[in-house]
């Protein structure tokens, strides 16, 4: 384990404690322990309509945390009914971890007040930062990857935990850059936080696909070097190739190489929590559903270590999904 808490005089500033570490054992065997709900969808308002009418067989959804912390009326009337039907996770695009502002208090308040009222399975947020000196710029900003940033993102996920009470499950970006300040791979980054602080990963597979190529690292071997016990749920999506990079934009099917990425994910980590994101031009319902359920075939797939580059993509031009489209503005 890297030693993120020795200082210059090699003294430890954060003391890990039997109390610290005792916390960080009962996190960690919660998150190997949490159950695989199955094949979920990400939660969308033009399915409301759909799904309490129809009641599909779908094993789970996902939530915008977000979307419902401030909202009343039929949202959240919406939100209570499935509650009471599915399973739900719960998935935040403003924790803001890789930030240097102070944890925003009311935020984690509104956000262990609706994980009070849906009990979801889970909690999970983005290894991000969005935004600083109380502004919020609405989009999933990369971090420095260095002992600094470690040390520093540790601390706050070590709060977060403690003010929510339980473990929170943090997802890998899609990123365009690498910092020249960045010293750790993001898959051994990813690592030691967990190692450090008992959380838990959410692994999406379509993003490791786009910083892979984006930042010309091999994505076969990210997934490889990943503690896969840590791993309580996978994402999939789709991009749009533009040739020099790929934008991560949830606006259409997964295509072929993210799916070979899967099959390795999902025999890695003996399977775990699947979900299928889908943010603009969204289908519906049933072919929402039937892209997702595309995923058991290849469950027990051979894994095909061959991945081919894909052909460009500028039928329709769109963005890197920004969180303004997801939420309300966030008072910090």
């Amino acid at each position: 384990m890297l030693k993120i808490f020795a200082t210059e005089k090699g003294t430890s500033s954060i003391s890990l404690n039997k109390t610290m570490s005792e916390k960080r054992g009962v996190y960690q065997d919660i998150i190997e322990n949490l159950p695989n709900p199955g094949l979920g969808l990400g939660l969308r308002s033009k399915h409301f309509n759909y799904i309490l009418e129809h009641k599909p067989s779908v094993d789970w959804f996902e939530v915008i945390s977000e979307n419902f912390m401030d909202s009343g009326g039929r949202p959240r009337h919406v939100l209570n009914q499935l509650a009471e039907q599915y399973a739900l996770v719960m998935h935040g695009v403003s924790l803001s971890i890789g930030s240097t502002d102070l944890l925003n208090i009311t935020y984690l308040t509104k956000l262990k007040m609706l994980a009070k009222e849906v009990n979801p399975l889970w909690i999970s947020d983005h290894l991000c930062w969005t935004g600083v000196n109380s502004l919020n710029t609405h989009d999933l900003l990369p971090v420095v990857l260095n002992e600094e940033s470690l040390k520093h993102i540790c601390i706050r996920i070590n709060e977060v935990q403690d003010f929510l009470e339980r473990p929170v499950v943090f997802e890998n970006p899609s990123t365009y850059l690498t910092f020249r300040q960045s010293t750790i791979n993001e898959w051994d980054f990813l690592r030691y936080m967990t190692e450090e602080t008992g959380c838990g990963l959410l692994l999406d597979v379509n993003n490791v696909y786009v910083s892979g190529f984006n930042n010309d690292f091999d994505p076969i071997h990210y997934i490889e070097q990943l503690p896969h016990k840590s791993i309580v749920q996978m994402h999939i999506a789709g991009h749009q190739h533009c040739g020099n990079y790929i934008i991560d934009t949830h606006d259409r099917n997964v295509v072929q190489e993210v799916w070979k990425l899967f099959t390795l994910a999902w025999q890695l980590t003996g399977g775990v929590a699947t979900l299928l994101e889908w943010d603009s031009n969204i289908p519906d319902f049933e072919d929402y559903h039937s892209e997702l359920l595309k995923a058991r075939n290849y469950m027990s797939a051979i894994f095909d270590q061959h991945i081919i580059p894909e052909k460009q993509d500028y039928k329709h031009a769109a963005v890197s999904n920004p969180v303004n489209f997801l939420v309300n503005d966030i008072k910090w």
